[in-house]
């Protein structure tokens, strides 16, 4: 995935920028252990050692000093007063443990210093390269000491640590506090934000934030723990957000149309064409996206000398309704159901298994949602879409934005996909349009000496499709703002795609004369 469609992305520091996890937990472990102990003298209770994996992902890790303190030796059944902040280490009150946490951690640094996650380093330069404002939001008090050991501090527009929100009175991890303050300081809307935690419980407050993306990073063995958190993708390098360099304006596929030829070098494209915002105008409601009847002529014609295939966010069955061109292959729902041209007997449909989850998804979306004037639910085989562009008022699109957070939380099955004004909830399987693309492309049996792909879309779901393209196709965006994408050429809008494609027939009929 690619995080540059986002105006904000906020990081955590241990774990995600910085080897420090490592740091902490050893710090932890020392503190407790002695604790423990002499507890154990002096109370004749058993000694059972603080285990830096389990024992510090489950109940101290992305929390708030004195929140792990306490969390923990409830969980030994052991309770100390509160005690203050201003306590000594040596007094046995959660403060006072937390303090001596803390002078632990502080001798490993100063010893250790600081190992920064290159991965991390290189996509906090992309996003800001690419014009995405980065952040970040941490439980830990020494926040400000770490950055400035790795060297990274003026990398962040913003930074919140644990003494800021105490300051301010906010609420520590998993509630979403720390982010939500970073979002309004920079006065962007959560929906438009991602989290990119590595700790349970800084998923979790992503998740309840309701920001438009959370990326669990799992630097350990705890994949299924951050999704099971509310982690919509997880990670085990940052590399995987950022995967190709991506162009901001890529140059005109119609200026640079003898280029493209020059490309193919004597190969027929195998034309591959997104709908919505592509072929048709982004509309409001989407069963107004009528496809003109010259651009389904074009088609047709086109389907008369090289191999072409719609590949489409909507269901598969409704967009060969719309085109009406039996000789086009179709791939529909983001790619989760796909059909060969007609004749050829080419059919998949992938993560059936999901369909009872999106049932129920839609129905409840339905009940939640009809309150909310201007917002519809469009329910397609293999996803169920949220579109808000008519609703009115932030507050009312955040009420819709909780909504689908809400219900993605109830069907673990689901995941959440983004694209224009709209909200999509997807099964969460390792699939998507370029998957789809490359699968359908091989049943097809297009030798590469003779074929060589050229996708046409416009939207984030496309980016799958140029990225897996990149290396062996020619990727064309349909945009008119400026935005990273890996496509190699732009178009502005579909009437300049209609006369792109009207150049590629010409351009076909003279190869054949």
């Amino acid at each position: 995935m690619d995080l540059c469609d986002l105006e904000l992305v906020i990081f955590d520091l241990d774990g995600v920028l910085t080897r420090t996890a490592d740091v902490h937990a050893a710090a932890w472990k020392e503190m407790f252990d002695r604790f423990l102990a002499e507890l154990g003298q002096r109370e004749g209770r058993s000694f059972e050692p603080f285990d830096a994996r389990s024992d510090y992902r489950r109940h101290v890790d992305g929390k708030p000093r004195y929140d792990g303190v306490r969390d923990f030796l409830r969980a030994r059944g052991v309770e100390l007063p509160d005690g203050d902040p201003d306590d000594p280490p040596e007094r046995e009150t959660v403060c006072g443990l937390g303090n001596r946490k803390n002078r632990f951690f502080l001798r490993r640094l100063e010893r250790d210093g600081v190992e920064v996650y290159r991965d991390a380093e290189r996509l906090v330069d992309r996003l800001k390269r690419s014009g995405v404002r980065v952040a970040i939001a941490s439980a830990s008090r020494n926040c400000s000491a770490v950055l400035e050991a790795a060297g990274l501090r003026d990398l962040f527009e913003a930074e919140l640590d644990g003494v800021q929100a105490a300051a301010l009175g906010l609420a520590g991890k998993p509630a979403p506090d720390v982010f939500l303050e970073v979002a309004r300081q920079l006065g962007v809307d959560p929906g438009r934000a991602a989290i990119v935690e590595d700790s349970l419980a800084g998923v979790a407050a992503g998740r309840r934030g309701g920001f438009g993306c959370v990326v669990g990073v799992d630097r350990g063995e705890q994949s299924a723990a951050l999704r099971d958190a509310g982690a919509d993708v997880v990670v085990r390098d940052l590399a995987e957000l950022a995967p190709a360099a991506l162009e901001l304006d890529p140059p005109s596929a119609l200026l640079h149309f003898e280029e493209i030829e020059a490309q193919l070098g004597g190969r027929l494209p195998a034309l591959l064409l997104d709908y919505d915002g592509t072929l048709t105008e982004i509309v409001e409601r989407p069963e107004d996206a009528v496809l003109a009847e010259d651009v389904r002529e074009l088609l047709r014609e086109l389907t008369g000398h090289c191999p072409v295939v719609i590949a489409s966010g909507r269901d598969r069955e409704a967009a060969e309704e719309l085109i009406g061109v039996a000789e086009l292959g179709y791939i529909g729902s983001h790619g989760f159901d796909i059909a060969g041209p007609a004749g050829t007997g080419i059919r998949k449909e992938v993560a059936s298994e999901c369909l009872e989850a999106l049932d129920a998804a839609e129905r409840e979306l339905r009940a939640r949602l009809q309150s909310i004037a201007g917002s519809q639910v469009e329910r397609k085989k293999f996803s169920v879409a949220v579109h808000f562009r008519r609703v009115r008022g932030e507050e009312r699109r955040a009420e819709v934005r909780k909504a689908v957070e809400d219900i993605l939380s109830r069907h673990p099955q689901l995941a959440k996909g983004l694209g224009h004004e709209v909200l999509e909830l997807l099964p969460r399987v390792d699939w998507d349009k370029g998957r789809a693309v490359l699968w359908l492309l091989e049943a097809l049996q297009l030798d590469p000496a003779r074929f060589c792909p050229v996708y046409l879309g416009d939207d984030v779901t496309d980016e799958h499709a140029f990225e897996a393209l990149r290396a062996r196709g020619i990727g064309i965006v349909v945009k008119e703002e400026s935005r990273p994408t890996a496509a190699s050429y732009s178009l502005r809008d579909p009437r300049e795609v209609a006369h792109w494609l009207h150049e590629l027939l010409d351009s076909l009929r003279g190869a054949v004369h």
